[in-house]
């Protein structure tokens, strides 16, 4: 599958799906303990940001403050396509609400403030509405 670069198709066919579970921003030094498998990784100065579920954190005994629901786009996006991070991340500050957009190498992933998720997923929606409809 070619990665999409063009903007207007990257939302209208960017099929937003929210996932059920919650999910935390934490931190450890060194590697993520036994029973915690992260989505998401970044090695700081400061430590190993983890997201993770919840409930693997709530286990191993993980310090969290920020609960949040994962949108994963579903359109193939190119790592350089340029405007998509700034359009979604834009429309859901007008809504007030927060985005931490993390980009794999397949799918954009959206780490949104999970009581509000499926607000946001309606937002996301409106986008790609409004952004027309291109077939997969």
């Amino acid at each position: 599958m070619t990665a999409e670069r063009d903007l207007t198709r990257l939302l209208a066919g960017m099929r937003p799906d929210l996932d059920p579970g919650r999910y935390v921003f934490t931190t450890v030094d060194g590697p993520a303990p036994a029973g915690v498998a992260p989505v998401v990784t970044v090695a700081e100065p400061e430590g190993l940001t983890l997201v993770v579920r919840q409930e693997e954190a709530d286990a191993a005994g993980l310090p969290y403050d920020y609960m949040a629901g994962r949108i994963t786009l579903r359109i193939h996006s190119a790592l350089d396509a340029v405007g998509l991070t700034a359009a979604v991340a834009g429309a859901l500050a007008e809504a007030g609400m927060s985005c931490n957009v993390v980009a794999g190498f397949h799918h954009d992933h959206l780490f949104v403030e999970r009581a509000r998720a499926e607000e946001a997923l309606t937002v996301l929606h409106r986008i790609a509405e409004r952004s027309g409809s291109f077939p997969d």
